[in-house]
């Protein structure tokens, strides 16, 4: 009676272990998101261009968010970082996420067996192993809970080690040590809520490239990130086209707005309502004067305007 009890449970358990990774599979990464349409990476990560990657570098945090609260993405936002450069202006990539939890021996081992299995590096900790699989472009965001005192992420070897495969910097929703020698990587750029001489201990890596908690955000691998001295916004692949030629249809706006109110042309309460014909009529007219201001093709911009409320 006993045996018929546990041969199905030992059948569960079996099943799990040989559908439990460390990294999603492709076909995980393409089940969690399934409004991504276009290039993937190898991984499965969405890929979102290279092209809206550099035009989102120049936008305002405040507008990209506004067009994902409008798309009903209200918890895509953490802010109160420590900068490691907080003037050297905004980093944009393609997120791989990495999910790290108080150590349980008997998890531990199970994930090291299992890293071992994918073929991931047995030398040194598991926190290299999100490192090995960055490439260009992309940006390591991990939420390793807000661990200060030996709960740091990297010092400046793994510093170096990211920034030569992704050329971007890092998030981390916890702690780095040696600040001295990351700040001396040209180049390199970290958004972390503190900093520790402590090296890492008593914490595990659980899983790559699987939905985070990032404070108040929830992130996806394959997101698109904003990252600059105000804040950190996550963009789902699905949505950045849209939210970067509405935030710079947003910007061109304000802009137009702003000079007009200097020339004391209109008054504050038209530009800051919806404009009249002659407003709307009066913005076209400058956007013909001034087509070195667009970030966009001058197309791009027609058609988007032609779905626009104003």
């Amino acid at each position: 009676m006993i045996q018929q009890l546990l041969l199905p449970l030992l059948l569960v358990a079996s099943l799990y272990a040989s559908a439990q990774r460390v990294g999603s599979s492709p076909e995980t990464l393409r089940a969690l998101t399934p409004a991504w349409k276009g290039e993937r990476s190898p991984d499965g990560r969405p890929k979102v261009s290279d092209n809206l990657l550099e035009r989102l570098k120049k936008l305002s945090l405040e507008d990209v968010w506004g067009v994902l609260r409008n798309h009903g993405y209200q918890n895509q936002y953490e802010g109160d970082w420590h900068v490691i450069h907080p003037d050297s202006g905004s980093m944009t990539g393609r997120v791989v996420t990495a999910q790290y939890m108080p150590l349980r021996p008997d998890l531990a081992a199970v994930v090291k067996e299992q890293g071992k299995a994918e073929g991931r590096n047995q030398q040194g900790g598991t926190n290299s192993w999100p490192i090995d699989v960055l490439t260009e472009g992309d940006v390591y965001v991990a939420d390793s809970y807000l661990k200060m005192a030996d709960g740091t992420l990297i010092g400046d070897n793994l510093g170096n080690a990211i920034y030569s495969r992704s050329h971007r910097g890092v998030i981390f929703y916890g702690s780095v040590r040696d600040e001295a020698g990351l700040s001396e990587i040209n180049g390199f750029n970290g958004w972390v809520k503190g900093v520790d001489p402590s090296y890492i201990q008593q914490m595990m890596l659980t899983a790559i490239n699987t939905p985070i908690r990032i404070g108040r955000a929830i992130v996806m691998p394959g997101d698109a990130v904003l990252a600059n001295r105000y804040g950190v916004v996550f963009i789902p692949a699905q949505l950045l086209d849209t939210v970067v030629i509405t935030s710079e249809f947003i910007e061109l706006r304000d802009e137009f707005g702003h000079q007009r109110l200097r020339e004391k042309k209109y008054l504050a309460g038209e530009i800051d309502s919806q404009w009249s014909d002659a407003i709307k009529k009066d913005f076209l007219h400058w956007l013909d004067e001034h087509p070195e201001k667009l970030p966009m093709s001058r197309k791009e911009l027609d058609d988007y305007m032609k779905s626009r409320t104003w």
